[in-house]
């Protein structure tokens, strides 16, 4: 039994991580703004992770076997919580993305050698550029200069590099791909998208050759941090389903379970199309988990179900 922290934790996959490491015996505790209370038998911290002063003040003389940080974007958060919990916690789990191999946000020129499906070496935060490149002290400004999207991974690239660079505490970066399933639950509205806009004959916006991306079901991303969380391994680690699909074969899956032929209108290069449908590759090798002991199940077994609970939802 472990005393575990998880900060943020109090929607989607979150909420279920929360349950699974107390239904497996764990002693734990919620750390956020008081937005939602924890589940039965589960503590509770309220405190902006933001504000130091506050973060401290909440934790008191509080120790923890395990960190489960849900909700770090910046390198500043990732530095504040460094400072905060060294010496606080013996390992430090933070849920990250596979944004962060995206090559349409990364500084400098593609790599022409690069694998596809990438590893946890394909993204090095040893490389990451110094946080005073970006103003992530306003995010708002960052995302403003250097777009939404970019912000978002760069951010991400960022807050690992903090804790891989010089550890306070081991600590071990989840990249996590596209979660998908849980009806209402879903607040990204990405499957949803598609449910409404096949279910309606309305064209899906697609790059003529779209490459394929990764995904996970919102209750296996749980399970996957809850044995990340009781597990001894540090470094980076990539947790996808395996089956790697693109948008269009999304697409037929929708409308195999909806009954209606799918539409598609081709986008020219370089222009915004739906969520999942990308012109570049990056989709992820989930070899490292697996070796570790890790048993994915496979993308086409569980979204079959996700896009009725979607339809359902909608």
């Amino acid at each position: 039994m472990r005393n575990i922290l998880v900060v943020g934790g109090s929607r989607y996959f979150g909420k279920t991580l929360v349950t699974l490491l107390r239904e497996a015996g764990n002693t734990v505790t919620v750390l956020n703004r008081g937005s939602a209370a924890p589940p039965f038998g589960v503590g509770r911290l309220v405190a902006d992770r933001d504000d130091e002063g506050a973060l401290r003040a909440a934790l008191g003389a509080r120790t923890f076997d395990v960190v489960v940080d849900q909700v770090c974007y910046t390198p500043l958060q990732a530095a504040v919580a460094r400072r905060v919990f060294a010496g606080r916690t013996g390992r430090y789990v933070m849920t990250s993305t596979m944004e962060v191999y995206d090559p349409a946000t990364l500084s400098g020129p593609a790599d022409p050698g690069r694998r596809v499906p990438v590893t946890e070496e394909d993204a090095d935060p040893g490389r990451a550029p110094s946080p005073a490149a970006h103003p992530w002290w306003d995010p708002w400004e960052v995302e403003r200069r250097i777009g939404p999207v970019r912000a978002y991974a760069e951010g991400k690239r960022q807050a690992e590099a903090v804790f891989l660079r010089e550890p306070a505490f081991p600590s071990v970066p989840v990249r996590v791909a596209h979660v998908l399933g849980g009806g209402p639950a879903d607040f990204t509205g990405r499957l949803a998208h598609y449910v409404g806009r096949i279910g309606s004959g309305s064209p899906v916006s697609v790059h003529e050759a779209p490459y394929a991306t990764s995904f996970i079901h919102h209750l296996e991303i749980a399970e996957f941090l809850r044995w990340a969380a009781e597990g001894e391994f540090t470094g980076p680690v990539n947790a996808a389903s395996h089956g790697a699909l693109d948008v269009t074969a999304l697409c037929e899956a929708v409308a195999e379970r909806l009954g209606r032929p799918p539409r598609y209108r081709v986008v020219a290069a370089g222009a915004e199309a739906s969520p999942f449908s990308f012109d570049r590759a990056y989709a992820m090798d989930n070899g490292r988990a697996a070796a570790l002991g890790f048993r994915f199940g496979r993308t086409s077994d569980w979204l079959p179900a996700a896009i009725t609970e979607a339809a359902r939802a909608a």
